[in-house]
C-alpha cells in the first residue's frame, strides 16, 4: 500500500510539472491573442463563425465580436471597411435594429466611396422597415422607413437593392394609408362624420395609389350621405365606379346611393369634382 501511495504521489508530481511546462510553452495558433493575427485572419474567423453549425444566435454573436475586433485592431484597413458592413448585417440578422443602423451609418460616414454604400443605405432603411408593427401603433418608424427607402431608390436606382426598396416603399406607404383608414372607421362608427371624412379624404388625396383607395371612396359616400351632401356622395361614387367598378366597395356605394334615389355621377364643384375631372384627363390614378 505504501508503495502504491508513493507511485501515486510521483504520478501527481509529474502531472503538475507537465502542467507548469505547458503553461510556459508557446501556445497553439488557435489560442493566440487576436492581436497576433492579421486583419484578414480575424475577419475570416468572423465569417466562419457566422456560417458555423449550432445555434445561429450564438454563431452571430461570436461573429460580431470578430468583426468588431477587426475594426478595433486594424481601423484603417480594407478589412476594417468590410468588417463594419458585416457588423451592420450581423446585427440586423439578430434583430438588433438600432445597433445595426448605427453600424450602417458609420460605414456611410467613414467610407462614402465604398462599394457597399447602396447596401449600407438599404440596411438603414431595413432597420426602420422591419420594426413597423401593427397598424394601430405609432407610425413614426414608417415615415423614417419611407425616407430611407427613397434614398436607395433615388440614389442607387441600378443597384440590386432598388427593386426590393421600391416594393417595401409601396408596402410602407400602404401601411400609412391603412392607419388613416383605421382612424376613419373609428370616427365613422362613433358617427363623428366630419372627423371620419377628413381621414378618408387624406387617403384619396395623399395615398391614392394604395390598396385603401377603393374603401376610402366608399366611406366618403357614407359620410357625405350622413351629412346631407348628396353631390359629394355621388361624385365619390362616380370616381369609385370609374376606377373600381368590379370592387365590392362600389357595389356597396351604389346601393347606398340608390336607396336615396341617387346615382354615381360627378356633381357640384367640390374637391372630388376636381379629382374626377383630372381623372378623366388621365392625370389622377
Amino acid at each position: 500500500m505504501a508503495m502504491a501511495r508513493s507511485s501515486l504521489q510521483r504520478g501527481l508530481g509529474i502531472a503538475l510539472i507537465l502542467a507548469a511546462l505547458a503553461a510556459c510553452s508557446p501556445k497553439t495558433p488557435d489560442a493566440n491573442p487576436l492581436d497576433s493575427l492579421t486583419a484578414e485572419q480575424i475577419y475570416m474567423k468572423g465569417e466562419l463563425a457566422f456560417d458555423g453549425k449550432g445555434d445561429a444566435k450564438t454563431n452571430a454573436k461570436t461573429a460580431l465580436t470578430y468583426f468588431q475586433d477587426v475594426e478595433r485592431l486594424y481601423p484603417y484597413t480594407e478589412w476594417a471597411k468590410r468588417a463594419v458592413i458585416m457588423q451592420a448585417f450581423t446585427l440586423h440578422k439578430t434583430k438588433n435594429y438600432d445597433e445595426s443602423r448605427v453600424a450602417a451609418q458609420r460605414y456611410i460616414e467613414f467610407y462614402p466611396a465604398g462599394e457597399d454604400m447602396a447596401y449600407a443605405h438599404y440596411l438603414v432603411a431595413l432597420s426602420y422597415y422591419d420594426q413597423i408593427d401593427e397598424v394601430g401603433r405609432d407610425q413614426g418608424l414608417t415615415f423614417q422607413a419611407l425616407q430611407a427607402l427613397r434614398v436607395v431608390i433615388e440614389q442607387y436606382p441600378d443597384s440590386e437593392y432598388a427593386k426590393s426598396a421600391m416594393m417595401k416603399f409601396d408596402l410602407a406607404f400602404d401601411h400609412l394609408a391603412a392607419k388613416e383608414m383605421e382612424i376613419g372607421r373609428y370616427y365613422l362608427k362613433k358617427r363623428q362624420y366630419s372627423a371620419a371624412l377628413n381621414r378618408f379624404r387624406t387617403v384619396v388625396q395623399d395615398y391614392q395609389n394604395t390598396a385603401q383607395t377603393a374603401e376610402a371612396l366608399e366611406r366618403l359616400v357614407e359620410c357625405y350621405l350622413a351629412l346631407g351632401l348628396p353631390d359629394e356622395a355621388q361624385t365619390a361614387g362616380a370616381i369609385l365606379g370609374y376606377n373600381y367598378k368590379s370592387s365590392p366597395f362600389y357595389v356597396d356605394a351604389f346601393n347606398l346611393l340608390k336607396k336615396q334615389g341617387l346615382a354615381p355621377e360627378a356633381k357640384g364643384t367640390g374637391w372630388l369634382s376636381t379629382i374626377y375631372r383630372q381623372m378623366i384627363k388621365g392625370e389622377w390614378l
